[in-house]
């Protein structure tokens, strides 16, 4: 590989972890993740990422993008919208990368980084509703919703990363 494809991969696969941990704080981290894999399969001229692979993650970014939509339209709150949660959610993905790459590798460090950023974040975020008083506190349905709303598109958009990785390695 030239130096100019390893600059261009290590972009790649930096966006692809953005795409994640973008996913945290509310935004559509699942869109970022496919449009990052639609601009490297034009790059690559559809050599290791085809038509069906992207029909896939396109499926796959509609499922987490409409699940996370239902589950979280109760809960008008966003995670990790302060300076503690932006603080917590990187330190939870730094020690969360750092107890599962041993055990998974290049997986356990994207889903270690994920795990440890989304419990760092809701730590803050609980620590932060029992300051609150009860009227301004989110209701405990609307804050699981909105929870499992980012946690379904998490792990989705964990998959959707596997399957670019495993055909780009492949």
């Amino acid at each position: 590989m030239s130096p100019l494809e390893i600059a261009g991969l290590t972009i790649f696969i930096l966006v692809l972890l953005l795409g994640i941990f973008s996913i945290i704080f509310g935004f559509p981290g699942t869109v970022i993740i496919f449009i990052d894999v639609l601009i490297y399969a034009i790059i690559t001229g559809f050599t290791k990422i085809g038509l069906k692979i992207l029909i896939i993650l396109a499926v796959l970014m509609i499922i987490a993008e409409v699940i996370e939509f239902f589950l979280g339209v109760a809960g008008a709150a966003k995670f990790g919208a302060s300076n503690k949660g932006i603080w917590a959610s990187i330190i939870g993905s730094i020690i969360g990368a750092m107890i599962m790459t041993p055990y998974l590798m290049g997986l356990g460090m994207i889903i270690g980084a994920f795990i440890g950023g989304f419990f760092g974040v809701l730590v803050v975020e609980l620590i932060r509703q029992q300051g609150m008083r009860p009227a301004f506190r989110a209701g405990y349905g609307a804050f699981l919703g909105r929870v499992a709303g980012i946690f379904v598109k998490g792990i989705l958009s964990i998959v959707m990363i596997v399957i670019t990785l495993m055909n780009i390695y492949s």
